[in-house]
């Protein structure tokens, strides 16, 4: 047995290396969701997953090729849901609906707006980053049939939701006046369906 992974309970069906992956890769979603890229060290990736911290060392390198990894998979599925509205006259909606369905998973969120926050290093995270924000606002238009200004205040918009959803915000609208009308104006349309 390898001693980088748990003994298998009787009965119960020992991970192969693909779901032992997944598994990483999920713990890592976690870890630095809440603690960022340089807050988050592979040792707790490997505490949240249950490993020890050679095995997520062996399995995904260095945490720089960690973090791009779990950057590069949350854009991907967001990106995916975006890809799969068709273009047509109900196409704006249909966006909106598939961006809000991802504010149901606040580790989302947050690593995406880590991969943001740390811009230029690691490099890849950075990169992938811009692509991801220039190909959301070109699905928008190419799926909507929007302008410029349209798409920009889509994006815009969806950046604000993060930023609100990251903060907590609807958990403490009753701290500041300002900070309620915020969420009311942006978190709350979109709760009653009028974007």
């Amino acid at each position: 047995m390898n001693s980088d992974e748990a003994p298998a309970t009787e009965g119960a069906r020992r991970m192969n290396r693909v779901e032992r992956r997944e598994q990483i890769l999920a713990a890592a979603i976690v870890a630095f969701a809440e603690g960022g890229y340089a807050g988050t060290t592979t040792d707790q990736v490997a505490r949240v997953a249950g490993v020890s911290q050679p095995y997520v060392v062996r399995l995904f390198g260095t945490k720089a090729d960690l973090f791009v990894e779990v950057f590069d998979h949350v854009a991907g599925q967001i990106l995916e849901r975006f890809e799969r509205v068709a273009p047509g006259p109900d196409a704006k909606e249909r966006m909106a609906d598939a961006y809000t369905d991802l504010i149901g998973d606040p580790n989302w969120l947050r690593v995406l707006m880590h991969g943001f926050v740390v811009g230029a290093e690691p490099a890849a995270v950075g990169t992938r980053a811009r692509e991801v924000l220039g190909r959301v606002f070109e699905l928008y238009r190419s799926r909507t049939g929007a302008d410029v200004e349209a798409a920009r205040t889509f994006v815009a918009t969806g950046m604000l939701l993060n930023v609100l959803s990251a903060l907590e915000a609807p958990r403490h609208v009753d701290e500041d006046e300002n900070l309620a009308a915020l969420v009311e104006c942006s978190i709350g349309r979109i709760a009653q369906g009028t974007r």
